[in-house]
């Protein structure tokens, strides 16, 4: 049974023995839980549509506004180039790491759940910031509040997820993170799109609805139960079978209860995790599963593309409302992804949904890259063709 340090050896030879149905509870607190995806979905789409329009940049980059009408000459990638701008869009990812280290603290020892709480909290009180903010300050310590809710939520809510789902189901109710993640980042999207024609404080409305889901995520959070393998490590059996019992909705759950109990034991029996995280028969699992899939996934600059989406859409040549809406129809193919690897992860496995993606994700990287480099860079609009072109690629490429 994986999630929160304990690892089963003899829960996945004896998974068939496990006995459950979905309950309405249990699909309660997956919907509940899986709301922190939202958050940094939400964020992570409307972000990027805010510093592409001109109301925001008029107030607080008036210089990066002046050179978006005068078009300087210079090459369309300088645009928006401003440390200040690079700050308030980065403060948010530096603080998410640095609070992921109280956040596991807190989820090893205070339950995913209150992980959970914490999240929403902190970040609703960004949201509100952002919404108000006077000046730069404002708006880098919201974009700082916004950042260790993204951190505290990142941490449990997938966590969170594996330890509810069944053995059988368990790929595609932990991809939930990543359909509400995607589903953020959509419905972000159109928020841009519409609050865009709102003069001169649309902006703040997008930033501000940031709030919703936190709120939503909050009050959710308060009726969530503990997952079973958190309260086994908090030494509260009664109340972890209790609840393994609710959500499971059979009192059959004497074998996974009994794999809970063995798994906890066997981590805590550990006296140096991390020492032996180091040993040689765990390197492979160390550098590949912990390390290397997470860096790279990131490294293939998923999140750049679709935090600046609008951005990058709009120095292609679209206009600021074509732009929003190009990236509108990019963030619909990755709902459209996540959606059909639900289905199918269960089936085929992690490891060929893996092989497949990288293949894509590097015909595309490809076909973009000469794209770009023949058609673009020389201060002139790209032919409508070659547009077209590029957000059908880049649509593959979020697929992938």
């Amino acid at each position: 049974m994986a999630g929160g340090g304990i690892v089963d050896s003899k829960g996945g030879a004896r998974a068939h023995l496990y006995e459950y149905t979905i309950t309405p509870y249990f699909i309660f607190a997956c919907i509940v839980g899986s709301l922190g995806g939202s958050l940094f979905g939400y964020d992570l789409g409307v972000s990027g549509g805010v510093t592409s329009m001109d109301d925001f940049l008029k107030e607080f980059f008036p210089k990066i506004y002046q050179r978006k009408q005068e078009h300087l000459k210079e090459t369309d990638y300088c645009k928006y180039d401003n440390q200040v701008l690079t700050l308030f869009t980065s403060s948010l990812y530096l603080a998410a790491l640095i609070s992921t280290f109280g956040a596991s603290y807190v989820t090893r020892n205070k339950g995913r759940r209150a992980s959970i709480i914490c999240g929403s909290i902190s970040f609703f009180m960004g949201a509100i910031l952002n919404a108000a903010a006077q000046n730069i300050a404002m708006l880098i310590i919201g974009r700082i509040l916004l950042g260790f809710g993204i951190g505290f939520g990142n941490q449990a809510v997938p966590l969170y997820l594996s330890e509810m789902a069944p053995a059988k189901i368990r790929g595609a109710i932990n991809q939930l993170f990543q359909l509400t993640t995607c589903l953020g980042i959509l419905i972000a999207n159109f928020v841009n799109y519409g609050v865009e024609k709102i003069h001169p404080w649309g902006w703040r409305l997008s930033l501000g609805l940031a709030a919703v889901p936190a709120t939503l995520m909050f009050i959710g959070g308060i009726f969530l139960p503990e997952t079973p393998n958190s309260l086994v490590e908090q030494g509260r059996l009664d109340e972890a079978r209790r609840i393994l019992e609710k959500i499971r909705g059979t009192p059959k759950v004497e074998a996974e209860f009994q794999d809970l109990i063995d798994a906890s034991n066997a981590a805590k029996a550990i006296k140096h995790p991390f020492r032996n995280l180091l040993r040689r028969k765990n390197r492979p699992q160390l550098v590949i599963g912990a390390l290397g899939i997470p860096a790279f996934q990131q490294l293939t600059g998923m999140n750049s593309i679709l935090f600046y989406a609008p951005v990058i859409f709009q120095s292609l040549g679209f206009g600021s409302g074509a732009s929003l809406y190009s990236s509108a129809i990019t963030s619909a193919a990755l709902v459209l992804a996540t959606l059909i690897s639900m289905a199918f992860v269960d089936k085929f496995g992690r490891r060929a949904f893996f092989l497949e993606a990288g293949c894509e994700l590097m015909a595309c990287s490809v076909a973009i890259a000469v794209t770009l480099a023949l058609k673009f860079g020389q201060g002139e609009m790209l032919p409508k063709g070659i547009g077209i072109f590029l957000v059908i690629v880049i649509c593959i490429f979020v697929l992938a």
